[in-house]
């Protein structure tokens, strides 16, 4: 079976389309090797996909006749990722927000009227509300 069907078929990735393009940039490897799309796999593959910044490592168990309900993945393949890419995830996840608080950089909307608000001055407004008195 193809790679990038079988990709497919154990639903690493949600259309075939999409297990072709990772391919191409170099996402896929098997046995250590960059693979086109339609690289053959076998039994006893070990296959490298980066996907989402996390480096997934599976071994081919067995090759599926067509794509397969999420129950039944794990006759088709062993995961064999360690744990600590999913613990670099979480960790840059916290990073970003270290760097960037929500509500910092551009103001919203909100943000910007508040800031007019603020600036605008007080002798300004008092003319304004006097003009309307006459």
């Amino acid at each position: 079976m193809r790679i990038d069907k079988y990709l497919w078929s154990t639903r690493y990735f949600k259309t075939r389309n999409m297990g072709t393009e990772a391919c191409k940039k170099g996402h896929v490897q098997v046995n250590g090797q960059v693979v086109k799309p339609s690289r053959e796999v076998y039994p006893m593959d070990t296959i490298k996909v980066r996907k989402n910044q996390i480096n997934y490592e599976l071994t081919v168990l067995d090759i599926p006749k067509s794509r397969v309900s999420a129950k039944l993945v794990a006759i088709y393949r062993k995961d064999t990722t360690p744990a600590a890419a999913f613990e670099q995830q979480e960790m840059q996840k916290y990073s970003k927000e270290y760097y960037r608080k929500k509500g910092t950089g551009r103001p919203t909307k909100k943000d910007r009227r508040d800031i007019e608000d603020y600036l605008e001055d007080p002798e300004d407004s008092e003319e304004n509300s006097g003009a309307n008195d006459a």
